[in-house]
């Protein structure tokens, strides 16, 4: 019998982590005892040093037993938190992010005629069966995404858009506090081709101030409004910082998941899209969003790794 892709991608994620508990056990040298009354021999009078009140070195079987446990605690609390949001299956996790990441270029079809632009594309090359999710605009701001989500610990990223974000910029604090990288969803979402390259740089150099100055950082990656792009566009995302340009090849929402690829699937590297919104907007409110997401990647094998740590 053939092994599920959910156990492949387990049996990966254990390779990686055994080889570098290994590799730390291995490392760990024996050092002899201080000698003489040198400081950190002893320290107050008739207690041991802090070198001789050190644990002995960690073997490599005692630190994969050590990571075992680890694992095994940290897995059997994702599993509550699982039953407690209403998902259907337990988050995989993700593999350890690539040493070094991988070449970003243009989706065939999405080029403008100068490879030298922030590339557009909707997947990230790798062979690791992981997606990655993406929430844009800001428009709804919902305490119970910001808890599930760190109790889930599913990365995410945010791509803002001014307008709807300056009524509660300590919303998206929590969530920069909480390790979530925000992007440039320009000031206004505005289509962008009917603007000029004057207008369309205002948009985006006006939203990476807005981001630096609010949020302390100024982001290398921006989504487009809708999808849309022209030359203009990309030449102006350049000139504010900007280094890639990530859309999506699938989108979710509360009752369902709508596919941009033929197959209706997920593949390694996909970008899922949603949205900042709530019941007012959809069937259903954001943690639902994140339950049909979930449910959605998770049953097809797939982990929800981190974007930055890719692009």
């Amino acid at each position: 019998m053939r092994p599920s892709s959910g156990n492949r991608v387990w049996r990966g994620i254990a390779t990686v982590l055994l080889l570098g508990v290994l590799g730390t056990a291995c490392g760990t040298e024996e050092r002899p005892a201080a000698q003489g009354g040198g400081p950190g021999a002893h320290g107050r009078q008739g207690e041991p040093g802090a070198e001789a009140r050190q644990a002995p070195p960690r073997t490599a079987s005692g630190a994969l037993a050590a990571y075992v446990e680890r694992f095994r605690r940290t897995q059997a609390a994702r599993a509550v938190a699982a039953r407690r949001w209403g998902l259907k299956r337990t988050p995989l996790l993700p593999p350890a992010p690539p040493a070094v990441k991988p070449k970003i270029t243009f989706r065939k079809g999405f080029e403008v005629g100068d490879p030298s632009l922030p590339p557009v594309f909707t997947t990230v090359p790798t062979r690791d069966r992981i997606v990655f999710l993406t929430i844009d605009d800001g428009a709804e701001k919902d305490p119970e995404l910001l808890r599930m989500m760190t109790e889930l610990g599913i990365p995410y990223s945010a791509f803002l858009s001014d307008y709807v974000v300056k009524d509660d910029y300590a919303y998206f604090a929590r969530m920069r506090d909480r390790g979530v990288a925000l992007h440039n969803h320009t000031l206004n979402h505005r289509y962008m081709p009917a603007l000029d390259y004057d207008e369309q740089r205002r948009e985006i150099c006006g939203q990476q101030d807005t981001l630096e100055k609010r949020f302390g950082t100024r982001p290398t990656l921006f989504r487009p409004p809708y999808g849309n792009y022209d030359a203009d566009t990309l030449r102006a995302a350049r000139s504010c910082g900007i280094k890639a340009v990530p859309l999506w090849s699938a989108e979710v929402f509360p009752d369902r998941m709508e596919w941009r690829e033929w197959d209706r699937d997920l593949h390694p590297g996909d970008i899922v899209l949603s949205h900042f919104r709530g019941r007012g907007d959809w069937k259903g409110s954001m943690a639902d969003m994140v339950r049909r997401a979930m449910d959605t990647i998770t049953a097809r094998g797939y982990a929800v790794a981190r974007l930055e740590d890719y692009v």
